[in-house]
């Protein structure tokens, strides 16, 4: 097999691989965003706890209230942001821009057990050939 012929099928085959892993990603991300807004619950709960309207002149519900107000809170904006890094990464991958800040996303990305730990792992192994990061360098 000739060299060149060679080098577009390794060329072909990145990407494919690159235009999977943005597919991957905006799934994830679309995932990633469903589950962040579980805790809604819990925040409406608190905000009723806050106002007083679930237990009248009880200051320890307050207490409790603005407990759970703040942990909902902080699971809805975290998964929310992550969800936005996912999707803005995939965009990423398919221009093939910004090489370093996919690297980190996908490392971050691991953090999301199971699905994400695989995609992770997955963009990593591609994202670290020579051939795939040169091909983001004339992009």
């Amino acid at each position: 097999m000739s060299a060149s012929l060679e080098d577009a099928l390794v060329a072909a085959r990145d990407d494919e691989h690159l235009r999977l892993l943005a597919i991957f990603h905006y799934v994830l991300a679309a995932f990633t965003a469903l589950f962040a807004l579980l805790p809604t619950l819990h925040l409406l709960m608190g905000i009723g706890m806050l106002s007083g309207h679930l237990s009248p002149g009880d200051s320890d519900a307050r207490f409790v209230g603005g407990i759970l107000v703040g942990i909902a809170l902080v699971f809805i904006l975290g998964g929310l942001g992550m969800a936005a890094l996912l999707a803005w990464t995939g965009r990423n991958l398919s221009k093939r821009r910004h090489h370093l800040a996919c690297l980190i996303v996908a490392g971050l990305c691991c953090a999301i057990a199971p699905f994400g730990t695989v995609l992770g792992v997955c963009s990593l192994i591609v994202l670290l050939r020579p051939a795939v990061k040169a091909r983001f360098a004339t992009a």
